[in-house]
């Protein structure tokens, strides 16, 4: 079993960082949302990201790695299909709001949730470096390739 994944019960210092650090890269996605005054903003990133590392230090904390090695892949199955189900909540309530008009809306923010929920997994496993260059990259494809998209409909 890799270092990464070992957390001993009575190491809080770590078990907090992990969970801060989650919740800073929810927040890091969130707030762009928040500013662009998406339904899925702050609160929404953050509480995904900080569950997600809270499933998966649940796994790690409980000895389930030992007990079965595959329980870890099994808890990111769930956290990805359980996040699903909230993106298909935001894509549904964005695309009801123009019931005259068959448009989908929504799927960015299905995405960014769908990302700050792996971000969140990141954090619990303990691989900070990852999760933080998601955060950054995700962070970036938010902001310029939404410029990008504007330059090209204004051309």
């Amino acid at each position: 079993m890799p270092n990464t994944y070992y957390l001993a019960p009575n190491d809080w210092l770590n078990i907090s960082f992990r969970l801060c650090i989650a919740l800073f890269f929810g927040a890091t996605i969130g707030l762009e949302r928040q500013i662009r005054r998406k339904p899925a903003g702050l609160r929404t990133h953050i509480l995904v990201s900080l569950g997600s590392a809270l499933f998966t230090l649940i796994i790690i904390q409980t000895g389930g790695l030992q007990a079965s090695p595959d329980a870890l892949s099994r808890v990111i199955q769930g956290i990805a299909a359980g996040v699903g189900f909230l993106g298909a909540g935001e894509i549904v309530r964005q695309s009801s709001q123009e019931s005259q008009k068959l448009e989908i809306h929504g799927l960015t923010s299905a995405a960014a949730i769908w990302v700050s929920s792996a971000l969140g997994i990141a954090a619990g496993c303990g691989l900070w470096q990852l999760g933080f260059i998601g955060a950054l990259l995700t962070f970036l494809i938010l902001n310029v390739f939404k410029r990008l998209e504007k330059h090209q409909n204004n051309s």
